[in-house]
């Protein structure tokens, strides 16, 4: 959602095209499997790499999550997000044929901010299973069209992006993890819920430095800066009552990073599973729930072009774990109209490059990227 959590990744169209929705009780699910008979992520299973960077296909909804922000020697300063999803057909009915398969879907949205010229560019596909989309399940190779990320050491665990947007743009980056892989979830899972089924395995790389080129408008640009990546694999991600989520993935310029989301539930409070988790410099992970952060929304934008009205500003209140003194982490977005449309996977959502002070000095303290979900309609429904 990323968050897309992403994002918890985003996203609830996709979600609903998945048809990834649960009926019924908890009590109706077996602890292995859901009742549409996809497994469950379960505690403390042993993940063999390099192989669980790639594909999981016995799971129902999957991901693959970039953003980052980079600069050219000369300043210009670039923001991107990169999400590859696969989600599975229903176990019945499927068959496929000599090129194309109806059992795996996959999605992908791209979008670049052109921070210092104020531009957004974004595009969304939706692919079968075949020549044009497809995920490897020996290691971390996707694709969908010449969109493409791909693992190129399983060794130093190096991976290697590209992607175009409609005829002008072009992004090809270099990642490389200055940070070990964290596996988020005390017990080897990440629940998002009392729902037995709402858990994952979710994969995180907090620190990648990034080179490349951008090309825009016929000017290459030679960019360095730093990225994140989650992995999240699951049969279903929520449970049921939310509305939607906000999200944010920050990277301090002190060596730390931060994961922080709010589940909204319908009747507008931060759900049970909220969490803020702090990264320190060695990847040592400590995780609070909502009583140990306050999300305060200060300031709203709405979009001319879906018409959705978006809090893109906002400021978390929490306490550094370090020093133990209060913190307010302001994140302000370096571009307003950052909103993915939604015309594949229906419905709009915002996610975008924002800079991070400190709310009470002013001091800079870092960069992030912000998504925010279900304010175009609320999802409880396809989330059900």
């Amino acid at each position: 959602m990323n968050a897309h959590m992403r994002y918890f990744s985003a996203l609830a169209g996709f979600i609903l095209l998945a048809g990834s929705s649960l009926q019924g009780s908890p009590n109706q699910i077996r602890a292995e499997l859901t009742e549409e008979g996809f497994p469950i992520p379960s505690p403390q299973t042993e993940l063999t790499f390099p192989r669980a960077h790639g594909s999981h296909p016995a799971y129902k909804i999957e991901w693959w999550y970039l953003t980052g922000q980079m600069d050219t020697a000369e300043g210009r300063a670039f923001g991107y997000q990169a999400t590859f999803f696969r989600t599975a057909a229903p176990l019945e009915g499927t068959r496929g044929d000599r090129y194309f398969g109806d059992r795996q879907f996959y999605m992908a949205h791209m979008a670049l901010t052109d921070i210092s010229d104020g531009r957004f560019y974004h595009e969304e596909r939706l692919n079968r299973d075949g020549w044009d989309a497809s995920a490897s399940v020996e290691g971390m190779d996707v694709r969908n069209g010449n969109w493409h990320l791909v693992m190129l050491n399983p060794d130093t665990e190096e991976m290697e992006l590209h992607f175009t947007l409609q005829d002008n743009v072009r992004v090809h980056l270099n990642l490389e993890p200055t940070k070990p892989l964290i596996r988020f979830g005390e017990d080897g899972v990440s629940r998002k819920g009392p729902h037995p089924a709402a858990t994952s395995y979710y994969l995180s790389f907090t620190n990648l430095k990034t080179r490349g080129t951008v090309h825009l408008n016929g000017t290459e640009f030679t960019v360095e800066g730093r990225s994140w990546m989650d992995h999240e694999i699951a049969s279903r991600q929520l449970s049921t009552g939310l509305e939607g989520w906000d999200w944010t993935a920050i990277q301090l310029e002190d060596g730390r990073e931060i994961k922080a989301y709010i589940l909204r539930r319908e009747d507008g409070s931060a759900d049970a599973y909220s969490r803020i988790m702090w990264i320190d410099a060695d990847a040592r992970v400590q995780s609070f729930g909502p009583s140990a952060f306050r999300w305060e929304r200060t300031r709203w934008w709405r979009s001319p072009q879906s018409g959705t009205r978006y809090p893109i500003e906002v400021t978390i209140h929490t306490t550094d774990p370090d020093s133990g003194n209060p913190l307010a982490l302001k994140l302000k977005p370096l571009l307003d109209a950052q909103e993915i449309s939604g015309d594949v996977g229906g419905i709009p959502y915002w996610e975008g490059a924002c800079l991070v002070i400190n709310g009470e000095t002013g001091e800079p303290l870092g960069r992030a990227y912000l998504e925010l979900a279900g304010y175009a309609e609320s999802l409880g429904d396809r989330l059900r």
